[in-house]
């Protein structure tokens, strides 16, 4: 992508959009990355509201439809979006969509892979098995997006003390915590890096 061209990002995210929120607000005035899209695999989430919250364009796509990049494709194409930002997005991205956009998927995990990482940890999953193993550092992995779940090339590692009393859940909002504090200035240094070798 030629440096002086503005980075469009599109937002995948299945849940609540908590990290989206923090992401839209982060680029709203960034004179050289925009959010222009939300795509979401749930009909019922909460991050298609953020969207409407922030003026940004949305869209619901059902599990049907992710073997097909004939749908797909064209809708990141009428966006022009350059980026994908993968944000609590609990589905394995498409072959053809990671050669489509090489180099050009983030997504941020919730442990500090190559731990706790693989099919079926995401979520609570991931911090349920953190306190079974009695570990007292957890933290956050953001990484390109390869064809295989959580092994994409590691960018930003973050760890998160715990306590040896915290619960799933107070792990989870520890963790979310760091996940808010980072994730839209990676992604901005992620984004700037790739136009300084272009």
């Amino acid at each position: 992508m030629p440096s002086g061209d503005k980075a469009r990002i599109a937002i995948f995210a299945s849940g609540g959009g908590s990290n989206a929120d923090k992401i839209c607000a982060y680029f709203e005035t960034h004179p050289d990355i925009s959010v222009e899209l939300i795509v979401s695999n749930k009909a019922e989430a909460g991050v298609l509201k953020v969207a409407d919250r922030h003026g940004i364009e949305s869209v619901y796509i059902s599990k049907k439809y992710w073997q097909h990049p004939e749908i797909i494709l064209p809708v990141l194409e009428t966006s022009e979006i350059t980026h994908i930002v993968l944000a609590g997005f609990l589905s394995l991205i498409p072959d053809w969509l990671i050669k489509a956009y090489k180099g050009r998927i983030i997504n941020i995990h919730p442990a500090l892979l190559p731990n706790y990482g693989g099919k079926g940890m995401y979520g609570h999953h991931v911090h349920e098995a953190v306190k079974k193993s009695g570990d007292l550092i957890s933290g956050i992995t953001i990484h390109e997006v390869n064809e295989h779940y959580d092994e994409g090339k590691v960018i930003f590692r973050k760890e998160v003390e715990l306590e040896a009393m915290d619960t799933p859940e107070e792990i989870a909002r520890k963790v979310l915590q760091v996940e808010h504090m980072y994730f839209a200035q990676v992604i901005e240094g992620w984004i700037n890096s790739q136009h300084e070798h272009a």
